[in-house]
């Protein structure tokens, strides 16, 4: 992974804030970090005598944030929220908006919460493709385990609150001087330091180690293999799509037991709110049985796990279709092509981990509260 760090870019930098702009467009602009609004980033920063956390805000994207971007909330309330014993992710939010020394700002980040509990000035959170590939492997806790011996590593946990008092929970009584960054299992992982600088490098070579051990033990190697045809017509889903059949995808679109190798789940939470959890597959079967079968399963998931939810469209978001690609859906092209880049992400992902022994997701109710989490159904319920 390269470093973008450039020294006379950053001298620019004549504030706390320019700087943590600075390095969280860094981050963005790799593809392999974040994609879409992935990631978040703070930096905790004195305004007068009160200490301020300024932290990613809601809808805003890593590679194009300003400082406008960031949500400047009191560090004495999100450090009193996090010894709440039980604490909906609705009212954090609430709290947090509340909480905010700017009514103008966007809302802040989901996990603002950990940014505060966390006990240095930067604090950086990605999803790298490299480290969430290992870890959504068979044997990801142990590898995760062995290769990064000084992390905090903590097993799956809802983001939002849940996991920030998870963390809060853990870290009573820790020694923050040796830890050099925190991985959460099939999310994503955070570095931090009090410099900038520093919190960056460390993600960098964090990732560069994880990228390193997929192209010695996880190597994937496909051929060039000509599409057979397929008429995208007979899907018949009134959106916008994105045709895919590079190489990666018509080899991942070439496996054998298709069903079983393509629909294990997301790559990362995150991104269930775009993908859904598994997508139509198009095998022996045509377009409007698949399509049908797709729907029946999706509102039997939702029927197994379901409280006082209001059902999402049970339409796939992406298709992947025997021998000749994969196609991906959406309310305008850019969605549709915004999924696409997630799934090419997913793709290769899968494959590598397949090679360290089997790709495993987060589990099927796991999935099913990140797709209906009380913030998205709140927007639903409107």
């Amino acid at each position: 992974m390269q470093n973008l760090w450039n020294d006379a870019e950053a001298s620019q930098c004549k504030s706390d804030l320019d700087l943590r702009v600075y390095t969280s467009n860094l981050l963005g602009r790799s593809d392999e970090l974040v994609l879409h609004g992935g990631g978040n980033t703070s930096v905790k920063s004195m305004v007068g005598d009160e200490e301020i956390l300024y932290v990613k805000g809601s809808g805003w994207d890593l590679v194009s944030i300003k400082a406008e971007g960031f949500a400047p909330v009191k560090m004495s309330t999100l450090l009193d929220m996090a010894k709440c014993k039980q604490l909906s992710d609705s009212d954090m939010v609430a709290q947090q908006k509340a909480a905010m020394i700017d009514n103008d700002a966007p809302n802040p980040s989901v996990e603002a919460i950990l940014h505060a509990i966390i006990p240095f000035k930067v604090v950086d959170h990605t999803h790298a493709d490299a480290v969430v590939t290992i870890s959504n492997s068979k044997h990801g806790e142990e590898l995760i385990a062995k290769l990064f011996p000084n992390f905090l590593i903590i097993p799956y946990v809802m983001p939002g609150f849940i996991l920030a008092q998870k963390i809060y929970e853990m870290t009573q009584d820790f020694d923050w001087g040796t830890c050099e960054g925190i991985i959460l299992h099939h999310h994503g992982i955070f570095t931090f330091d009090d410099d900038a600088k520093k919190s960056y490098d460390k993600m960098i070579a964090a990732v560069s180690l994880a990228e390193s051990f997929l192209k010695e033990n996880a190597p994937v190697e496909f051929k060039t293999v000509e599409p057979k045809y397929f008429d995208v017509s007979e899907l018949n889903i009134d959106k916008f799509m994105h045709i895919n059949q590079t190489p990666l995808a018509v080899y991942y679109a070439s496996q054998e037991n298709l069903r079983a190798s393509v629909a294990r789940g997301v790559l990362t939470p995150e991104h269930i709110i775009r993908t859904k959890r598994v997508p139509l597959v198009i095998e022996d079967c045509d377009a409007e049985d698949a399509l049908k079968y797709f729907k029946v399963a999706y509102e039997a998931y939702f029927n197994a796990y379901k409280t006082d939810e209001i059902m999402l469209d049970s339409n796939p978001k992406y298709a992947v279709i025997k021998e000749f690609g994969v196609v991906t859906f959406g309310k305008t092209q850019k969605e549709a092509d915004v999924i696409n880049d997630v799934v090419e992400h997913t793709m290769m992902a899968v494959l590598r981990a397949d090679k360290l022994g089997g790709y495993k997701s987060i589990s099927v109710p796991d999935s099913f509260d990140m797709e209906y989490w009380e913030l998205e159904q709140a927007k639903l319920k409107k």
